[in-house]
């Protein structure tokens, strides 16, 4: 386990279910939230009757698909113990979940028709390792659906909110912390990493539309990876800092115009 993936254990075990509440409040027209997005893709004539969901978090996902696919036998994933018991909490009964690494799964092979991931696999260390554990287990054709960041902060807020965080930075001398591999960051790199084990590759660019006051924005990035490795003093100084970066921005009606940039990844095990 590497200094990234002590930090990600260490922070869900402090904030469990930090992104249902960023997110599934957030949605496209007909087509609703990120979570609802992703679970519309296994809505097929023949929908999976085995779903793994790889890093389940607090199960908000599972539970969803608890709903949509009442037939369906559930398994959830994740490295944080904390998270795994607000998932039990949540899930009861309906559903199997494994505090263990994505890296190495204890499932059988080609076992499960279908794999989903929320904000989670491009966070994965080993990238390539998890992805053939994902192949692994998925039987011959299964699919693959993930929602993976694409940009944090849509806009000019999210331009001054990068000013802030580099200069709170540097005040706190924090160590660079690579929590993602690069190529996770571009579809291009996606398609590299897929390419190898999977076909039928598509990917769908979502930009979700989040529209908060200031204190609405700040306090949904203090439940954020970058803000949590900052000093009190220094979090306090950088809130009054975007504040005033922030306020030429301010819409009539006191809110920000920003939002959330997602990429939808849809793909089969070869």
């Amino acid at each position: 386990m590497n200094s990234a993936e002590r930090f990600l254990q260490d922070f869900h075990q402090r904030r469990p279910g930090t992104t249902p509440p960023a997110f599934s409040g957030l949605s496209l027209p007909g087509r609703g939230s990120s979570y609802e997005m992703l679970a519309a893709t296994l809505a097929t004539a023949q929908p999976p009757a085995r779903v793994l969901d790889l890093g389940c978090g607090d199960g908000f996902l599972l539970d969803l698909l608890a709903r949509e696919y009442p037939e369906a036998r559930l398994i959830g994933v994740d490295m944080s113990a904390t998270e795994l018991q607000a998932a039990h909490t949540r899930l009861a009964n309906r559903s199997v979940l494994l505090n263990e690494r994505a890296q190495c799964l204890s499932i059988a092979t080609g076992s499960v028709d279908a794999v989903v991931s929320h904000l989670a696999l491009m966070l994965m260390s080993d990238i390539e390792q998890v992805l053939e554990e994902i192949h692994r287990v998925l039987a011959k054709g299964g699919q693959l659906s993930a929602i993976v960041g694409r940009a944090f902060l849509l806009g000019e807020p999210g331009q001054r909110y990068l000013q802030a965080l580099r200069a709170a930075a540097r005040r706190d001398q924090l160590r660079p912390l690579p929590l993602v591999d690069p190529r996770t960051q571009s579809q291009s790199g996606w398609q590299v990493l897929l390419g190898h084990s999977f076909t039928s590759l598509q990917f769908e660019e979502l930009d979700l539309e989040w529209t908060p006051t200031f204190e609405e924005l700040w306090d949904s990035l203090g439940e954020t990876y970058d803000l949590d490795r900052l000093t009190p003093a220094n979090r306090a100084l950088m809130k009054s800092e975007l504040r005033t970066a922030t306020h030429p921005l301010l819409r009539a009606d006191g809110t920000l115009l920003t939002g959330w940039g997602l990429l939808l990844i849809q793909a089969r095990a070869a």
